[in-house]
């Protein structure tokens, strides 16, 4: 995916940084960098990493962040690594663990555990996750030694391999496996489900997201990388950001004149010149653009008409200069 025109609103910066998070810092912490390098206030991230995890974490900045609602259904991969041999309070390595004992699982048992988990299935997410019980989050109750009531979650695992097998300790095997799997699935659940389904227990060792949609780990920057752009001024940090549009391919695009784009940014309804998608229904949404394929606004269709739902420029935006919008 390369740069096209980006689209600003004066001051500031519009477009998606995807950032290669380092293991450590939490996804909040990396907003919060992004903020003051860009020093913008609306950043917004599209999908959390936990502190210890590593990989693709899609920002958005500026305008960009009024289009992360419809990244958060984005399919995810990973790269992690389960060990086996023992159990852990939080499913991960961060937890308390508690050894298993007698020999740990073959390769061919783990293969068999993984296989069962592919397709659609009921996951019960980990005690110490941010999900709301009751309006308190269950790692906080869990912290608080109380034991959260979680309800199991429909899930889709799409593929679940094993890359690598370490049976150097067979009491503590370790295995590395891709997940690709929808929104909402947690990895280190999967560890734990498998380590049960083997006879013993696992937790997860390490964490990589791969990609989060249409974003990816090779077009992901390091903080480093970002710093540096930083230094430069806003066109340096400009330079490393994607369209606003970025993976949002699966909406239908309908091209505005000049007169039309004005009147969308006054939010007015409109009938293009150039026609709707014969596809679109009116619960679809659909990314109105300029001529030079812009984004101008996500829309609607009310009564045979263009209805604006989230206008993407402002007057002072290239495109509303170049149409005339006062």
């Amino acid at each position: 995916m390369s740069p096209r025109s980006r689209l600003t609103d004066g001051p500031g910066l519009d477009g998606i940084l995807v950032v290669a998070k380092p293991a450590g810092p939490t996804s909040h912490d990396v907003v919060a960098l992004v903020r003051r390098l860009a020093v913008t206030r609306r950043v917004g991230h599209g999908g959390t990493l936990d502190p210890f995890a590593t990989g693709v974490l899609p920002v958005f900045l500026g305008r960009a962040t009024r289009l992360v609602e419809y990244h958060l259904g984005d399919r995810k991969s990973y790269r992690a690594t389960i060990c086996f041999g023992a159990s852990s309070t939080t499913d991960d390595l961060d937890g308390e663990l508690t050894p298993v004992d007698g020999p740990g699982p073959t390769r061919s048992a783990v293969e068999t555990a993984l296989a069962a988990l592919v397709g659609p299935i009921s996951q019960l997410p980990p005690a110490y996750s941010a999900i709301k019980i009751g309006g308190r989050r269950a790692y906080a109750l869990a912290r608080a030694g109380e034991t959260p009531t979680l309800v199991p979650r429909e899930v889709t695992i799409h593929r679940l391999d094993l890359m690598d097998w370490d049976a150097k300790d067979p009491d503590r095997p370790i295995a590395v496996v891709e997940v690709d799997c929808s929104a909402g699935t947690y990895v280190r659940s999967i560890a734990r489900d498998v380590g049960q389904a083997t006879g013993g227990g696992a937790y997860l060792g390490a964490l990589t997201r791969t990609s989060s949609g249409a974003f990816t780990i090779h077009a992901a920057h390091t903080l480093e990388a970002i710093r540096a752009a930083a230094a430069e001024g806003p066109a340096g940090l400009g330079q490393l950001l994607l369209p606003l549009d970025t993976g949002l391919d699966r909406f239908p695009r309908v091209v505005l004149s000049d007169d039309e784009i004005v009147a969308v940014v006054r939010g007015q309804f409109v009938r293009p010149a150039a026609g709707l998608p014969r596809t679109a229904s009116p619960d679809e949404r659909l990314i109105a653009v300029d001529g030079q394929g812009r984004p101008v606004a996500v829309a609607a269709i009310r009564d045979g008409r263009l209805a604006p739902d989230k206008v993407l420029v402002g007057p002072t935006s290239p495109v509303a200069i170049a149409t005339g919008t006062p």
